[in-house]
């Protein structure tokens, strides 16, 4: 296991566009909604580190079953990645990233199993970050699945055709890469590109927290049934957007305007005003993932 000590191999990160493209350049694959993990592996032992490097082995005993595909050292790129009902869900990988008991652990792995889809490879007996991605992937396609090793499939040139598709079934996006980059550890390259699937929605500004010497503001957001003002998350905002001047002529109270969310550093006000948000789903309390702030409404 001394290969984690010679370099941090911290993954290689993708930049965010906003739109798919075609180019016979790239390579496209499905983006999961999981923990992004490098695995190191050999016939004896795995060791599974987040992009920070936090061990997150034990969490997942289910993945010493990839000991048995390999024989020599071997270092895995890809997702730890829940599902339900056949889609990859957060909410269900949540459940099993949070626990600490070891038999609660063991007991979720064989009720809850989670899956490493793998796409990519860096190292097989020697460092093969240098070899083009296309190379790469020769490589690891030699190396078999299993029930919780799964290689992420690729396809040629086709990234509108793809992202069109994953829409359709409601998955987070789409990745592009290009054939012939090498592997740069630890680095936000221009290389690989993630083009994230996000829903939108129109919701109430309810409050907000803003700190004097910070350029943007923290919108309290909800929605409305049946006349009441149901929570659903915080959006950060630019304040030169010509809503904050909006917001601070509002009369603040320390009384929640929402129905089910109470937070005391919050200056509530009455829900005139509307944002219009993209997240990339809800979560099972209803709130919103990854919420972008897009525009006013009101």
């Amino acid at each position: 296991m001394n290969l984690w000590k010679d370099k941090n191999w911290g993954p290689m990160l993708l930049k965010e566009i906003d739109k798919p493209f075609n180019s016979i350049e790239y390579l496209y694959e499905i983006k999961y909604d999981g923990i992004r993990a490098i695995i190191f592996a050999n016939s004896k032992k795995i060791i599974i580190k987040t992009r920070n490097n936090v061990d997150i082995t034990s969490n997942y005993p289910e993945l010493q079953s990839i000991r048995n595909l390999v024989k020599e050292n071997t270092i895995f790129d890809g997702e730890i990645v829940a599902f339900q009902n056949n889609l990859p869900s957060f909410s269900k990988l949540q459940e099993r990233s949070h626990l600490k008991n070891k038999n609660k652990i063991k007991k979720m792995s064989e009720e809850n199993p989670i899956c490493f889809i793998c796409f990519d490879i860096l190292y097989k007996n020697k460092d093969l970050t240098n070899l083009k991605l296309t190379e790469r992937k020769k490589i690891l396609k030699k190396i078999k699945d299993n029930d919780v090793f799964i290689k992420n499939k690729s396809i040629d040139s086709k990234g509108i055709e793809l992202f069109k598709e994953i829409k359709k079934v409601g998955l987070e996006g789409i990745v592009a890469k290009k054939k012939d980059s090498i592997y740069q550890i630890n680095t936000r390259v221009n290389e690989w590109l993630k083009i994230k699937n996000y829903k939108k929605g129109k919701f109430y500004i309810g409050g907000y927290k803003e700190n004097a010497d910070s350029p943007v503001i923290s919108l309290a957001l909800g929605e409305m049934k049946k006349d009441k003002l149901f929570y659903v998350g915080n959006v950060s905002m630019a304040k030169k957007n010509s809503l904050y001047k909006k917001i601070k002529m509002l009369k603040i109270s320390k009384l929640s305007t929402f129905h089910n969310y109470y937070n005391n550093e919050l200056n509530y006000i009455n829900p005139k005003l509307q944002c219009s948000v993209s997240y990339i789903e809800r979560t099972k309390s209803n709130h919103l993932r990854q919420p972008i702030f897009k525009k006013s409404n009101s």
